[in-house]
């Protein structure tokens, strides 16, 4: 018998780096995937609260600051006065801010605490 000889040969050759490669390329264009871990989902629930609260406090207390500081400079040349008058404004819009703070924290806190709360009673499940 004379058949044709027909090659048949499987050739695989692997190479780790190259296929860490390709998956982080291919992450890249695959859909996104909701598959969040329960703990990466309470975590980021937890710090958005912090979050908020704490870009408006330092946002209050940045204006207070630079309030303040025309006040100091309005109060170096001739208009002493009004330069303490306008401190006094900065220190009082500086101090606001941290009950600012506690007070958005305490609002964010009471609204994401239903979604916490039943995050942390699976996860201790």
């Amino acid at each position: 018998m004379n058949n044709s000889t027909e090659n048949n040969t499987f050739q695989y050759t692997y190479s780790a780096k190259q296929q860490a490669e390709i998956e982080t390329i291919r992450k890249k264009y695959a859909p996104p995937t909701s598959t969040e871990d329960k703990m990466e989902q309470l975590r980021r629930l937890d710090a958005g609260v912090t979050r908020k609260a704490t870009i408006y406090s330092i946002i209050i207390g940045l204006i207070g600051t630079l309030i303040m500081g025309i006040g100091t400079m309005v109060g170096q040349s001739t208009l002493f006065i009004p330069g303490i008058i306008i401190g006094v404004i900065g220190i009082a819009v500086l101090s606001a801010a941290y009950p600012v703070f506690m007070k958005l924290l305490k609002k964010e806190r009471e609204k994401i605490a239903p979604e916490i709360l039943k995050l942390t009673d699976e996860l201790l499940q």
